[in-house]
């Protein structure tokens, strides 16, 4: 490993000597063109080999030039940072006639997209960005499926089954179809998250494909006749320590600034959910008032009410739910099957959004008796078609003013800026897996202290936390480590997941938790952790910092919690665990530096 750093960076130094400009404001970051494809570097080490970049035909890579300084502050309504910094330096070079890349370097990472002109009626051509993961380098990705939902084993060699056996895999067995977003380790301590963002309409999302250590973006079905001007999504790497990786916005960095001019109906927050424990409680008029009035009781000020709503029972109707929910000041979600996935079979109601004037008149109504969102479920893929269809209803939903929760979906790509009524998305394999497979039970824990270095980095992360109790498979993870999942995963809307009853039985304390929980922080910081391993947060809510760890291991251990950044407190709440006990709600005096967790355990630190 020295022997291979040490090549690491006298590659970097010869980089940096053919292209002394093209570097990061900070100057840690420096890209620079190799054979016609780019390496990145970072702290003069070698981070990002992109052996093959530009499309079919248009290969040949100029040297990279310096355009202009990007710097762009924002305010996002939602997410780890409501003030975010759009600083990079935006280099560019020629592949050919009519074909360029625009590369921006920021401080924590890299974003670069390819732009065409003149172009006339004609497909998007074969692209060929191609990353280089050598043997050896540990990686945690996900096997692609088109719901998004897979675990991030940790691995250091492309010669891995797939975790299902449907999914696809080579002549040898190997799986070859990976998902974003994809976390590294290069070197020791230094990791690159490669992801993608700013899906725009004429736009394909895309996947990654892998032969042997060569992975190839490619890019899903786009039948767009092309004409004028067009530009690829950004693919982004964001580079750095640990710490900046999880504390990054670049997402939303190089996405589109919000195309909704008056905002101010978009009002994250705490949301009870009824499917988890009630499998079809949606259809259930009695079930729908009990997570109602959970939410009164909680001081939550919205519910869910899931599939299956159109078949209620016992001469009820939706709109007796929703009359309901609104005399308990509760704001009502309702759920919609996005007919173009799971059809056959699949839960109701369907095809009321597909076309233009059903969707107008689905979200009028909606808004007219008093829905403040949409749940929409069942996506398939990353196709054109897809994409377009999910900012149709984006744009339709605000219009409306209808928040959004996006299920069975692509991973978050940064509209969560563009359109902020997009508060939540699934895209991960959360804890409604306790309702299928008996596996997630042991994996949880490891799985949901990998989650904060990779899926929840890019966007928001519909895990539904928090379940006390067992649904049809056990969970294993401590009540503390329940409780802490709902600060260690950003979500504008932060659905619970377990019944009333369940929430109810639990410490006043913790009740009171739920009902000043924040779903909007000001700041977010990576205290300590590693995939897999454990993980602590740290997020600020105006005056108020909430801290949160969870222990990934199978054994106790102690996490490290330095928390001398926050400075002087008035107040202390520490909600922990200690064996043969479902709580330790204690005050400490002062911060601690180190909090010993149980197996699978966890903690939450409330300081004001």
């Amino acid at each position: 490993m020295k022997h291979l750093l040490t090549t690491f960076a006298l590659a970097c130094l010869g980089l940096t000597a053919l292209a002394q400009n093209s570097t990061s404001p900070n100057g840690k970051i420096t890209i620079a063109t190799a054979d016609n494809g780019l390496k990145v570097c970072y702290q003069e080490q070698v981070v990002l080999n992109i052996p093959a970049i530009g499309f079919e035909g248009a290969s040949t890579l100029s040297q990279l030039e310096f355009v202009r300084d990007v710097n762009d502050d924002y305010t996002m309504l939602a997410g780890k940072r409501l003030h975010a910094t759009n600083a990079a330096k935006e280099y560019q070079a020629s592949l050919g006639e009519n074909t360029r890349i625009v590369v921006r370097l920021y401080n924590d990472g890299v974003a670069f997209r390819y732009e065409l002109s003149g172009l006339n009626g004609c497909k998007a051509p074969k692209e060929l960005t191609t990353f280089l993961i050598p043997e050896g380098t540990k990686r945690w990705m996900q096997n692609w499926c088109d719901s998004n939902e897979e675990l991030f084993p940790l691995a250091t060699t492309y010669k891995a089954a797939p975790n299902r056996r449907h999914y696809e895999k080579n002549a040898d067995g190997y799986a070859i179809h990976w998902a974003y977003p994809a976390l590294l380790e290069p070197a020791e301590g230094i990791f690159a998250l490669i992801s993608e963002a700013n899906i725009e309409r004429r736009q394909s999302a895309s996947t990654i494909y892998n032969e042997g250590e060569l992975y190839r973006v490619t890019p899903s079905e786009n039948e767009v006749s092309l004409t004028g001007d067009w530009h690829t999504p950004w693919r982004v790497a964001i580079i750095g320590n640990l710490a900046d990786v999880v504390a990054s916005t670049l997402i939303t960095d190089v996405s589109e600034p919000c195309q909704i001019e008056d905002t101010s109906w978009i009002q994250p927050g705490v949301v009870s959910w009824i499917y988890w424990a009630y499998n079809h409680g949606s259809n259930d008029y009695n079930i729908i008032c009990k997570y109602v009035d959970m939410a009164a009781t909680l001081h939550l000020p919205y519910v869910l009410i899931d599939a299956e709503w159109d078949e209620m029972m016992d001469g009820k109707t939706i709109e007796d739910a929703v009359a309901y929910a609104k005399s308990k000041n509760i704001k009502p979600i309702i759920w919609y099957n996005s007919s173009v996935g799971w059809i056959d079979g699949a839960p109701t109601p369907k095809f009321r959004l597909n076309k233009p004037e059903d969707r107008e008149k689905e979200f009028a109504w909606c808004e007219k008796i008093g829905v403040a969102g949409v749940k929409i479920d069942f996506f398939s893929g990353e196709s054109q078609m897809n994409m377009d269809f999910c900012l149709d209803l984006l744009e339709s939903a605000s219009k409306h003013h209808l928040l959004v929760n996006f299920h069975g979906a692509a991973v978050p790509r940064g509209w969560q800026r563009t359109w902020p009524n997009l508060l939540s998305t699934e895209g991960v394999y959360g804890a409604e897996w306790y309702n299928n497979v008996p596996t997630f039970t042991k994996a949880a824990a490891r799985h949901n202290a990998t989650l904060p270095f990779t899926r929840n980095v890019i966007g928001p992360m519909d895990y539904t936390p928090c379940a006390f109790s067992d649904s049809q498979h056990p969970h294993i993870t401590s009540n503390a480590h329940e409780l802490a999942l709902t600060v260690l995963y950003e979500s504008g809307l932060q659905h619970l997941a377990d019944k009333p009853e369940s929430y109810f039985a639990q410490p006043q304390e913790v009740q009171q938790f739920f009902g000043q929980l924040p779903t909007i922080w000001d700041e977010t910081r990576l205290v300590s952790g590693y995939p897999g391993e454990s993980v602590v947060i740290a997020r600020r809510h105006g005056d108020t910092w909430y801290v949160a760890g969870i222990n990934g291991r199978d054994e106790a251990q102690t996490l490290k919690t330095d928390l001398s950044f926050i400075g002087e407190t008035k107040s202390i709440q520490l909600y922990a665990d200690e064996a043969g006990k479902p709580w330790v709600i204690t005050n400490p005096a002062s911060l601690p530096s180190e909090i010993m967790c149980q197996p699978r355990g966890g903690f939450v630190l409330v300081i004001k």
